[in-house]
């Protein structure tokens, strides 16, 4: 699995750390890896269709793949190359690391265990298709609809009754002897019908119960399959998850179940990285720096690319990482590193309200991590302001105008006129490539990506409604300036509006989610239309970006 690195790359210098999975830049050595697996999977047929010789998406899906430089006790400098999942439906393919644990090994509990499973489940369907169950099914229907027909028109024969009586009972008037001699008569015909109609149902919910007893008889064998089905693949992946063992840098080793808080998600230990790093221990060698990439089609609800490198996975990755890297002296999290703070620039101050321009990566209030934001920032500048200040927040990597309310009630009023959709936005991007149509809208609903927070999804049946309208302004060099106005505000909108292959298909330029990272993201809110909260005049703040 060791493939040694070219002779020009053998005494290359070395990064100093090894990477941070989940936010890294590539380096050199794990960019000309990437190229030589890249070139192996151009010229290589691995039964899998990756969807790059055709435009239709039906049966089509591309793969992420990853290489780790690494350094054998000779200290020659080599690659392992791992992809995520299964590729063409098989683990064992030359030239890659094996998985964790191989749950298609023919001899293997779970090969063995998977049939029994699967036998389980087709005496479930032949039982559940069986002619006397559905006999006794067809037949409980048609005496339901029977017993409610019988006792409807029993109901509307004593409703008809009662009328006929009361018509009587007028015919009466001024006649009270006669009234007498007849109203035994009225009240025993009365009583009559109210018996019937009680033998009535008695009859129909004792011969109905009869019926249900047999299919419940019937139904008795498959419940105890289902039970046992149940139990026996509760256990399967138990079994599973306990040998999903890792290994760290130290030789120590856990497995899935110890390493995740509660239930693990599915494909736990299948991705990449933790391939790579495992097969690197096992085989005492010393990992130096990596990258993971997607191959081909993007699937339909995510923003991947082809060729593009992407981090490891956070739902999926980050426990398991967390313990793997132990003893490898790993680069810091950019995203936690403390950002220097920056002085603000207030760009409209009034009494009631100010607005001031966000530098690109900077937050807009606090995270999880103590860090400068422009909240505390306008506390600091605001101390007697008595609202909650900022009204809406940009993405920390966004940069542009954010407006803030000096007392509570201007807060309440301009963040209704957030939610009834009033405030006109406006920003300006930098795209990834040249786009043909000049002007045009996206509806593309949107949400968050349970297993990879905070990347979002585009998700028809669950996401949020989200809009946007776009003009190109210019075009040039492979990139397009254009005007974005979002006429919703959903996370990410605009970042995956751009990027999704049913949106624009040009990511924005700088997008370490959804595009390539470069200096800054090249995203600013250019400008800002509301009516002012204390005399209701309309007003329009711009601010022209940096780029």
């Amino acid at each position: 699995m060791f493939i040694p690195l070219a002779d020009e790359f053998q005494n290359q210098a070395l990064p100093l750390r090894f990477t941070f999975p989940f936010y890294y830049d590539l380096h050199p050595l794990a960019a000309h890896a990437a190229q030589c697996l890249q070139a192996q999977l151009v010229t290589t047929d691995y039964g899998h269709d990756f969807g790059l010789d055709r435009t239709e998406r039906r049966g089509a899906i591309g793969k992420m793949f990853g290489v780790l430089v690494v350094q054998d006790g000779n200290g020659q400098l080599g690659y392992l190359a791992a992809f995520s999942g299964k590729l063409g439906n098989s683990n064992d393919h030359l030239g890659f690391v094996p998985p964790v644990f191989d749950l298609l090994e023919a001899q293997g509990f779970f090969r063995r265990e998977e049939i029994e499973i699967n036998e389980l489940t087709l005496a479930i369907e032949k039982l559940e298709s069986a002619t006397e169950l559905n006999t006794l099914n067809e037949s409980l229907q048609n005496l339901e609809k029977y017993w409610e027909d019988k006792l409807a028109e029993v109901l509307q024969n004593n409703k008809r009754a009662k009328a006929l009586r009361a018509e009587l009972r007028a015919t009466y008037i001024g006649n009270e002897q006669g009234f007498l001699e007849r109203s035994e008569e009225l009240a025993k015909q009365s009583m009559h019908e109210s018996r019937l109609l009680k033998e009535y149902k008695k009859t129909a919910s004792s011969e109905l119960d009869k019926l249900k007893l047999k299919i419940k008889k019937a139904k008795q064998e498959i419940d105890e399959l289902r039970l046992q089905r149940a139990t026996h693949s509760a256990d399967l992946q138990r079994r599973i998850f306990e040998r999903y063992t890792f290994l760290n840098a130290k030789g120590e080793a856990k497995n899935v179940l110890e390493l995740f808080a509660g239930s693990p998600p599915a494909g736990a230990g299948e991705c990449a990285a933790p391939k790579l790093l495992q097969y690197a221990f096992l085989h005492q060698l010393k990992p130096i720096c990596m990258a993971e990439f997607w191959w081909g089609m993007s699937p339909d609800s995510e923003v991947r690319i082809h060729g593009h490198f992407y981090p490891a996975c956070k739902s999926k990755c980050e426990p398991i990482l967390g313990h793997m890297l132990q003893g490898l002296d790993v680069d810091p999290n950019p995203i936690t590193a403390i950002h220097p703070a920056k002085e603000l620039e207030v760009i409209y101050e009034d009494e009631w309200i100010v607005a001031i321009n966000k530098s690109p990566e900077y937050l807009s209030v606090p995270g999880k991590n103590p860090q400068p934001n422009c909240l505390e920032d306008l506390k600091k500048r605001f101390p007697n302001a008595d609202g909650p200040l900022l009204v809406h927040r940009l993405d920390m990597s966004t940069s542009g105008i954010m407006l803030a309310a000096k007392t509570k009630l201007m807060h309440q009023r301009l963040q209704r006129q957030f939610v009834l959709r009033k405030v006109q936005k406006a920003y300006i991007a930098i795209l990834d490539g040249n786009l043909h149509q000049k002007e045009g809208e996206i509806k593309l609903p949107l949400r968050v990506d349970l297993d990879d927070r905070p990347r979002q999804l585009v998700c028809f049946e669950h996401g949020s409604f989200a809009h946007t309208t776009y003009r190109v302004l210019s075009s040039e060099k492979g990139q397009t300036r254009i005007l974005l106005h979002p006429k919703t505000g959903r996370t990410h909108q605009l970042r995956v509006h751009a990027a999704h292959h049913q949106g624009l298909n040009c990511p924005i330029k700088g997008d370490d989610l959804y595009g390539k990272k470069a200096d800054r993201l090249y995203l600013h809110a250019t400008q800002l239309g509301f009516y002012h909260p204390e005399h209701n005049t309309w007003m329009e703040l711009r601010c022209e970006p940096e780029f």
